[in-house]
């Protein structure tokens, strides 16, 4: 494949903790039962978010926002798994591949590693391709554990 088919896209988001103790936390399209959910519209899945804007950064299709706005309110506790998986169907549709998406998620707990073999099998599928996902720590920035944040890198290319 020519190396001007291929495209990189980058892709973040961040919720911060919600106050609902009933709101489990959505990562990955992984439960993790027992900790703290995070406040947003879906189910405020910071990885899925971040993997669907980095497809839709790299293939200039916008962002999650655009094609999921927060204000629709069909899509008030929307799976993020099938809306990634939405958005990697358009980018199919519209003649893209998607060859891999990695990311690093910032929080400081739950421990990822546990669960990481399912968040990637979760994400590979809505998104054909390979997902890889690294867990990193705040490392006592006070801000930085106000919430979870994720950063996503996308690499498709032309069919």
């Amino acid at each position: 494949m020519a190396v001007d088919r291929l495209r990189i896209g980058q892709g973040f988001d961040v919720h911060p903790w919600s106050d609902d103790p009933q709101r489990p936390l959505m990562l990955g399209g992984v439960c993790f039962e027992g900790h703290r959910g995070l406040a947003g519209h879906s189910d405020a899945d910071v990885i899925a978010h971040a993997c669907t804007d980095a497809l839709l950064g790299a293939a200039g299709m916008g962002d999650i926002g655009t094609l999921f706005p927060d204000t629709d309110p069909a899509l008030a506790g929307a799976d993020s798994i099938d809306l990634l998986r939405k958005a990697a169907d358009q980018l199919e549709a519209a003649g893209w591949k998607v060859f891999n998406v990695d990311c690093t998620v910032v929080l400081d707990t739950p421990k990822l590693a546990p669960r990481r073999h399912d968040m990637e099998l979760r994400l590979s599928d809505a998104t054909g391709a390979p997902v890889t996902v690294k867990g990193k720590r705040t490392e006592g920035i006070e801000a930085m554990a106000a919430g979870v944040c994720c950063y996503a890198s996308a690499l498709i290319g032309a069919r």
